[in-house]
């Protein structure tokens, strides 16, 4: 006898009493199963509110988990919002790609040509650093470069201004740096091509054309729906509400605040795998373009801290043992997000979590779903061997710094040891870090004692070397240059 089958709105079925959906070659996405996960991983690591979104076959199917706020206990649902931190960037990758494929922006072309006002500490750069460049992470503008420029509509302007005499990272097109000043920029570029404040632009060339309407820039529209708040804590206990829900500045949009959906999360991800195109055939970029974003422009030295082999035109790149696939990471105040697609299958997956061990609940429940839907083996989390390897430390000790970090790396009883220590603009973001590192390789270490939303048990420190035969280190994928 057949089943008795019904579809909702969403896609999913139910059939005699079980609720899923099923993929073109008829594989059942047993719903119910992945709900019952994410329900037991968000408990276990003490994650108070999850959504997870897949898309599988064009399908985007949506499930929550726990509550928004454990002051209020606010139940999360699937058309509850998070802050996505760093997956704005993305969206903002995106939107330049908009306006390389209307002939509006050359890649190559320097920035200079299109920001005039806009300059970095070393004269040479200014003239060199292009748009591709600032989108693949290799322009050598730094990261944490703090600015507060207001509230208005020209803060994106004021923040290019103010960031004209902090120093690089390294030198233009030589070696990845995580850059947030450089989407900041990217973002400035948006504004004076089409017009329009970034927000607007993101509005009016992205989120209406893609049918996003779960997803904004600024708090007061967040208010309009459930927002899931921030949560902070000790690793292993049911962390609380954090202090505020917000503490970046307006101008922090394009590199970090756009706030949304999981669902709708994966609807953009199913634009890029759909080569372009809207669910509703609109074309937002070529396919052209979209293969382009994901071809490989630098290698990685830190493999680990965000899963990255290396990074294309905004997307961060991964090689699953030989299965290709791109996404990004993503953190504010207590809330983190990840975004992974696989293209050979099909399928993209989007986590958006508000505190807790979100990274661990993030790997035990992404190597799980990829590896049924998509055939993927994730790496192991990263960790020291059983036996480290004995290493010359001589080489490695010293000072490293780069803006609002400087890192002292010294050795203690034959062990290595550095001091992580915020400076500048970030001085009072934290106490200085204390972190034993402990030999993977010669120049690879497991830091200690940093938590597990750095990445997981271990924090990596990668000691490198730049073109020029500076050495520098790699925490959290940015690069800091040896100066003692």
């Amino acid at each position: 006898m057949a089943e008795n089958v019904s579809w909702d709105a969403q896609g999913n079925w139910e059939a005699n009493g079980g609720w899923g959906a099923r993929d073109s070659t008829g594989k059942k996405l047993d719903l119910a199963h992945w709900q019952s996960r994410l329900d037991a991983l968000r408990a276990e690591h003490h994650v108070p509110a999850a959504s997870l979104a897949i898309l599988m076959d064009g399908t985007v199917h949506e499930l929550a988990s726990g509550v928004l706020h454990r002051g209020t206990g606010v139940t999360a649902t699937t058309d509850s919002v998070y802050q996505m931190g760093s997956i704005a960037k993305i969206y903002t990758a995106t939107l330049i790609m908009r306006l390389v494929d209307a002939g509006q922006l050359d890649l190559d072309a320097p920035v200079v040509d299109v920001l005039p006002e806009f300059s970095v500490a070393d004269p040479e750069a200014t003239r060199t650093i292009t748009t591709r460049q600032l989108l693949s992470h290799t322009s050598g503008l730094t990261c944490d470069f703090t600015y507060d420029s207001g509230r208005g509509d020209d803060c994106l302007a004021k923040y290019v201004e103010a960031a004209k005499d902090v120093a690089l990272d390294c030198p233009p097109g030589t070696a990845i740096s995580y850059s947030g000043i450089g989407y900041n920029v990217l973002g400035r570029i948006i504004e004076v091509v089409t017009g329009k404040v970034w927000d607007e632009a993101l509005k009016d060339l992205l989120l209406t054309p893609l049918g996003l309407t779960h997803t904004m820039t600024l708090p007061e529209e967040a208010l309009r729906f459930r927002a899931a708040m921030g949560h902070l804590g000790e690793a292993g206990q049911d962390p609380d509400p954090a202090p505020s829900w917000d503490l970046m500045p307006r101008s922090a949009g394009p590199y970090g605040r756009v706030i949304a959906t999981a669902g709708d999360v994966a609807r953009l991800a199913r634009m890029h795998l759909d080569g372009g195109v809207a669910q509703d055939g609109t074309r937002v970029l070529s396919e052209e373009t979209v293969a382009l974003m994901q071809r490989r422009v630098v290698d990685s030295p830190d493999k680990w801290t965000v899963s990255a082999d290396g990074w294309g035109l905004g997307w961060t790149l991964y090689d699953w043992n030989g299965v290709r696939g791109y996404g990004h990471d993503g953190a504010s105040i207590g809330q983190y997000g990840y975004l992974r697609v696989v293209p050979s299958a099909g399928v993209a997956v989007a986590l958006l979590t508000n505190g807790g061990g979100a990274r661990e609940l993030y790997a035990a429940l992404y190597r799980e779903l990829l590896a049924e839907l998509a055939g993927v083996t994730m790496p192991e989390p990263f960790a020291p061997p059983a036996q480290p390897p004995t290493v010359d430390l001589a080489p490695l000790v010293g000072t490293y710094r780069r803006e609002g970090v400087v890192i002292t790396v010294t050795e203690r009883d034959g062990a290595a040891h550095a001091v992580y220590e915020f400076v500048d603009g970030m001085k009072d973001f934290s106490e200085p870090l204390e972190i034993d590192l402990v030999p993977v390789t010669e120049t690879v270490f497991a830091g200690t004692g940093v938590g597990a939303a750095f990445s997981q048990d271990y924090m990596p420190v990668v000691f490198s070397t730049l073109e020029d035969g500076t050495a520098c280190v790699y925490i959290g994928m940015r690069c800091g240059p040896k100066v003692a």
